[in-house]
């Protein structure tokens, strides 16, 4: 997919909606949902424990099942959902969704989902998994939001700050590749595994990897 040449790195005082309270709410510093989400992963499964006595190895199954199920949400929607066909247009669905985090990378606002829409969409998604899983689905729903949790805080760290020394810089190096060279590669954020198990996982032979 072809990114327009005005896309650039840099601050902005982007707007998403004309309407001024709308565009205001558009926006949320990172430490609203990290409270939020990390928070409601750690008291539903404790409410699991509490409330319905179950195991710490239950728990602890549903849980990281949780988490693993989100990685995978994680990359079809990045994949399939953030980059539809008019994801550089101003005034589509897919702009609003994600097109204006690559028109500008570096405003941390635009980096987490407002807290209105994800906590509404975080009681749906307790809904169905309380009827698929029925009580299970209260721990299995803590992974999956403290998943979610952990993708905001990468998201946010390889935007904010250089990579690190470590293992860890993969993650960087992954999204600087999909947001400055390739960006029908390397569709997860938190974690690399669904981008080898699809194929998507760009080569890195012989690239020069920009701070994302």
């Amino acid at each position: 997919m072809k990114k327009p040449s005005n896309y650039v790195e840099q601050e902005s005082n982007a707007r998403i909606f004309d309407n001024a309270l709308l565009n205001f709410l558009s926006k949320t510093h990172i430490s609203v949902p990290l409270i939020i989400f990390f928070g409601s992963g750690i008291v539903l499964s404790t409410y699991s424990f509490l409330e319905f006595g179950f195991s710490v190895v239950r728990i602890g199954t549903y849980f990281t099942s949780g988490l693993l199920v989100f990685t995978l949400v994680e990359y079809l929607m990045h994949r399939f959902l953030y980059h539809l066909p008019g994801v550089y247009e101003e005034g589509k669905i897919a702009y609003a969704l994600h097109g204006i985090h690559h028109k500008f990378p570096r405003d941390k606002k635009l980096l987490v989902m407002p807290p209105i829409l994800s906590i509404t969409l975080a009681s749906i998604v307790l809904g169905i998994n309380y009827l698929i899983f029925s009580k299970n689905g209260f721990a299995f729903t803590g992974g999956f939001l403290f998943g979610y949790a952990a993708y905001l805080s990468v998201h946010y760290i390889v935007h904010a700050f250089k990579p690190p020394k470590n293992f860890f810089k993969e993650l960087w190096v992954n999204h600087s590749i999909h947001h400055y060279q390739n960006d029908d590669k390397a569709f997860g954020v938190s974690s690399p595994l669904w981008d080898y198990v699809f194929g998507t996982m760009p080569d890195k032979s012989g690239m020069k990897q920009k701070k994302a």
